[in-house]
């Protein structure tokens, strides 16, 4: 059943795009969840989400927005949308909101919608997601559901306690996790996505790369060993901003993971990867291997290893990387 807009909502929609046919996503009650702090707009958070909540109101949904300050309160906040009833999330923050949403939504019914106003933005950019507000709640409303696998990272907290968590865009150990690390949230809030190119060069410059042994099964269930000073496991194509394509081959719609393994603590090769992935190249990088895989494990090593997923600061290996299939519905344009 498709809902019918306000008089006032149909003339914005077709206001905003005077040609294209839209029609009324299936959304009767959303939760709608922002992280006060999220991104570097801080002081228009509250003007964004007033905005969202009334083009969902004139679509005749019903709204509960809900601000979220930490990774456990988000968590906390959308298992109870879901116990509650709501048919869908609506996320108005960046990766790391929609990253602590889905550890309550997979493996449920309850739609996710994404209004980006984070620092990366990566899943939005990769779906297509207008990044204005107001046309990416009228996105939303238009949208149609698609059905994804997540990836699974198990691994150990900084209490060495077991952990697990689900994600959408990537997995990392070794080089991108120890970036997270680094990355002081001042910087990140002052400078946005300069801050993570900054702290990649500097790092690029000066960090000292620790190996790990890892082994993962490939396309026909043949596995393979291998030490690795960087592992990346992938789900999305487009991670926007100069990167973009960082992992040629991966899609969200693919029920697998892309990996990226690099074999070297040469900085030149790593520098070539990175700029391949910049000008959009085909060629191989020697020491950097890519191949589908259901799952990967990474043991732990004597050095200095960290473990992030969806940009957030996780822990250390020992970790297993795995695909759980048809667990998460979006909204996507």
């Amino acid at each position: 059943m498709w809902f019918r807009c306000s008089e006032t909502a149909r003339k914005l929609i077709f206001a905003l795009a005077p040609r294209v046919a839209y029609r009324i996503a299936e959304m009767r009650k959303a939760a709608m969840l922002f992280n006060p702090a999220s991104g570097r707009r801080r002081e228009r958070r509250l003007a964004v989400v007033e905005e969202v909540q009334a083009a969902l109101k004139h679509a005749g949904v019903e709204t509960s927005p809900t601000a979220t300050r930490s990774h456990e309160e988000a968590v906390q906040e959308v298992a109870r949308a879901v116990a509650s009833g709501f048919d869908t999330v609506v996320v108005c923050g960046g990766d790391g909101t929609v990253h602590a949403a889905i550890q309550s939504l997979a493996g449920t019914n309850v739609q996710l919608a994404i209004i980006p106003s984070g620092t990366a933005n990566a899943l939005a950019h990769d779906l297509c997601i207008p990044l204005d507000p107001r046309r990416a709640a009228l996105a939303a409303l238009n949208a149609q559901p698609l059905r994804v696998a997540l990836g699974r990272i198990t691994y150990l907290d900084f209490k060495r306690s077991p952990a697990c968590r689900y994600f959408t865009v990537a997995a990392g150990v070794g080089v991108d996790a120890h970036l997270f690390y680094a990355l002081s949230a001042g910087l990140k809030e002052k400078m946005g996505m300069a801050a993570y190119y900054l702290k990649a060069w500097h790092l690029w410059m000066s960090h000292r790369m620790q190996r790990f042994p890892a082994e993962f099964t490939v396309e026909g269930g043949s596995e393979a060993r291998t030490d690795l000073t960087q592992l990346l496991a992938v789900r999305i194509r487009n991670f926007g901003g100069i990167l973009r394509e960082l992992a040629a081959g991966a899609d969200l719609r693919r029920g697998d993971l892309r990996l990226v393994m690099c074999k070297t603590d040469n900085r030149l090769v790593y520098f070539s990867y990175v700029a391949r992935a910049l000008i959009g190249g085909k060629w191989e990088i020697p020491e950097v291997e890519l191949a589908y895989s259901r799952s990967v494990t990474c043991e732990s090593s004597p050095g200095r290893v960290y473990v992030e997923a969806d940009g957030e600061l996780l822990g250390t290996p020992p970790v297993e990387i795995s695909v759980v299939p048809d667990a998460l519905t979006i909204l996507v344009p």
